[in-house]
Protein backbone atom coordinates (compact mmCIF):
# COMPACT_ATOMS: atom_id res chain seq x y z
CA UNK A 1 0.00 0.00 0.00
CA UNK A 2 1.15 3.19 -0.48
CA UNK A 3 0.15 7.04 0.30
CA UNK A 4 1.17 10.05 -1.43
CA UNK A 5 0.58 12.66 1.39
CA UNK A 6 0.71 16.86 -0.10
CA UNK A 7 0.13 19.21 2.84
CA UNK A 8 -2.28 21.25 0.95
CA UNK A 9 -3.72 24.75 1.49
CA UNK A 10 -6.65 23.75 -0.08
CA UNK A 11 -7.46 21.06 -2.49
CA UNK A 12 -10.48 19.26 -4.71
CA UNK A 13 -11.53 16.58 -7.09
CA UNK A 14 -13.71 16.87 -9.37
CA UNK A 15 -15.63 14.26 -11.77
CA UNK A 16 -17.21 14.99 -15.01
CA UNK A 17 -17.66 18.65 -14.51
CA UNK A 18 -18.85 18.32 -11.05
CA UNK A 19 -16.95 18.36 -7.80
CA UNK A 20 -17.12 15.55 -5.93
CA UNK A 21 -14.84 16.50 -2.82
CA UNK A 22 -13.23 19.98 -1.52
CA UNK A 23 -10.95 20.39 1.48
CA UNK A 24 -9.32 23.32 3.26
CA UNK A 25 -5.92 23.25 4.91
CA UNK A 26 -4.96 19.65 5.52
CA UNK A 27 -3.76 16.55 3.37
CA UNK A 28 -4.55 15.27 0.11
CA UNK A 29 -4.13 11.57 -0.10
CA UNK A 30 -3.56 9.68 -2.70
CA UNK A 31 -3.69 6.07 -2.18
CA UNK A 32 -2.53 2.71 -3.58
CA UNK A 33 -3.26 -0.63 -3.21
CA UNK A 34 -0.84 -3.62 -4.23
CA UNK A 35 -1.51 -7.02 -4.57
CA UNK A 36 -1.06 -8.37 -1.04
CA UNK A 37 -2.52 -4.83 0.51
CA UNK A 38 -5.09 -6.03 3.51
CA UNK A 39 -6.67 -4.47 6.83
CA UNK A 40 -4.35 -4.93 9.01
CA UNK A 41 -2.01 -3.05 6.53
CA UNK A 42 -4.02 -0.31 6.25
CA UNK A 43 -4.52 0.13 9.27
CA UNK A 44 -0.73 0.59 10.05
CA UNK A 45 -0.80 3.02 7.26
CA UNK A 46 -4.06 5.13 8.38
CA UNK A 47 -2.50 5.58 12.18
CA UNK A 48 0.80 6.86 10.16
CA UNK A 49 -1.17 8.98 8.51
CA UNK A 50 -3.59 10.57 11.27
CA UNK A 51 -0.74 10.96 13.29
CA UNK A 52 1.99 12.38 10.72
CA UNK A 53 3.24 15.86 12.23
CA UNK A 54 4.02 17.99 8.92
CA UNK A 55 2.49 20.95 10.08
CA UNK A 56 4.27 24.06 11.64
CA UNK A 57 4.17 24.75 15.38
CA UNK A 58 5.00 28.38 17.11
CA UNK A 59 8.18 28.05 16.53
CA UNK A 60 8.38 26.70 12.80
CA UNK A 61 9.13 22.94 13.40
CA UNK A 62 6.85 20.34 11.72
CA UNK A 63 5.18 18.70 14.91
CA UNK A 64 1.89 19.09 14.94
CA UNK A 65 -0.46 16.78 12.93
CA UNK A 66 -3.97 16.96 11.30
CA UNK A 67 -5.96 17.58 14.48
CA UNK A 68 -4.02 19.33 15.84
CA UNK A 69 -4.57 22.45 13.09
CA UNK A 70 -8.59 21.06 12.66
CA UNK A 71 -7.03 20.30 9.23
CA UNK A 72 -9.18 18.24 6.74
CA UNK A 73 -8.41 15.47 4.25
CA UNK A 74 -9.09 14.30 0.60
CA UNK A 75 -8.97 10.49 -0.12
CA UNK A 76 -8.25 9.31 -3.88
CA UNK A 77 -7.56 6.28 -5.13
CA UNK A 78 -4.47 6.12 -7.61
CA UNK A 79 -3.60 2.73 -8.54
CA UNK A 80 -1.14 4.44 -10.94
CA UNK A 81 1.46 4.57 -7.64
CA UNK A 82 2.01 0.79 -8.48
CA UNK A 83 2.95 1.37 -11.91
CA UNK A 84 6.52 -0.68 -12.91
CA UNK A 85 8.49 1.18 -15.02
CA UNK A 86 11.54 -0.91 -15.15
CA UNK A 87 11.00 -2.26 -18.88
CA UNK A 88 10.47 0.05 -21.87
CA UNK A 89 8.31 3.17 -21.79
CA UNK A 90 4.59 1.89 -20.86
CA UNK A 91 4.69 1.43 -17.42
CA UNK A 92 3.30 -1.79 -16.15
CA UNK A 93 0.21 -2.38 -13.43
CA UNK A 94 0.47 -5.75 -12.54
CA UNK A 95 1.14 -4.87 -9.35
CA UNK A 96 -1.57 -3.04 -8.32
CA UNK A 97 -4.35 -4.92 -6.48
CA UNK A 98 -7.32 -5.90 -8.04
CA UNK A 99 -10.23 -3.77 -8.63
CA UNK A 100 -12.45 -5.55 -6.09
CA UNK A 101 -10.01 -5.98 -2.88
CA UNK A 102 -8.66 -2.31 -4.32
CA UNK A 103 -12.33 -0.69 -3.66
CA UNK A 104 -12.77 -2.56 -0.52
CA UNK A 105 -9.99 -1.27 1.20
CA UNK A 106 -9.95 2.05 -0.04
CA UNK A 107 -13.09 2.34 1.35
CA UNK A 108 -11.98 1.03 4.51
CA UNK A 109 -9.53 3.62 4.86
CA UNK A 110 -11.69 6.15 4.28
CA UNK A 111 -13.84 4.49 6.88
CA UNK A 112 -11.04 4.55 9.37
CA UNK A 113 -9.89 8.42 8.30
CA UNK A 114 -13.41 9.22 9.27
CA UNK A 115 -13.24 7.92 13.09
CA UNK A 116 -10.32 10.62 13.44
CA UNK A 117 -10.53 13.02 11.49
CA UNK A 118 -13.81 15.01 11.40
CA UNK A 119 -13.96 15.85 7.60
CA UNK A 120 -13.03 13.31 5.21
CA UNK A 121 -13.74 14.15 1.37
CA UNK A 122 -13.13 11.24 -0.84
CA UNK A 123 -12.79 10.54 -4.81
CA UNK A 124 -14.43 7.92 -6.51
CA UNK A 125 -13.02 4.91 -6.79
CA UNK A 126 -12.30 4.32 -10.59
CA UNK A 127 -13.69 7.35 -12.25
CA UNK A 128 -12.12 9.75 -14.46
CA UNK A 129 -10.99 11.97 -11.69
CA UNK A 130 -9.88 15.67 -12.22
CA UNK A 131 -7.50 17.13 -8.74
CA UNK A 132 -6.25 20.21 -8.11
CA UNK A 133 -4.53 21.33 -4.90
CA UNK A 134 -2.55 24.25 -3.61
CA UNK A 135 0.56 21.99 -2.07
CA UNK A 136 2.12 23.94 0.89
CA UNK A 137 5.79 24.42 1.32
CA UNK A 138 5.77 22.36 -0.83
CA UNK A 139 5.99 19.41 1.41
CA UNK A 140 5.21 15.51 -0.05
CA UNK A 141 5.41 12.64 2.02
CA UNK A 142 5.37 8.97 0.68
CA UNK A 143 3.90 6.39 2.88
CA UNK A 144 5.02 2.53 1.29
CA UNK A 145 4.10 -0.42 3.26
CA UNK A 146 7.18 -1.89 2.43
CA UNK A 147 8.74 0.32 4.75
CA UNK A 148 6.30 0.80 7.01
CA UNK A 149 5.19 -2.92 7.98
CA UNK A 150 9.64 -3.97 7.91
Amino acid sequence: MRFIIQRVQHASVTIEGEVKGKIGKGFLVLVGIGLDDDEQVADKLVQKLVQMRIFEDENGKTNLALKDVGGEMLIVSQFTLYADCRKGNRPSFTRAGKPDQAQKLYEYIIQKCRQEIPVVEQGEFGADMKVELLNDGPFTVLLDSAEVMA
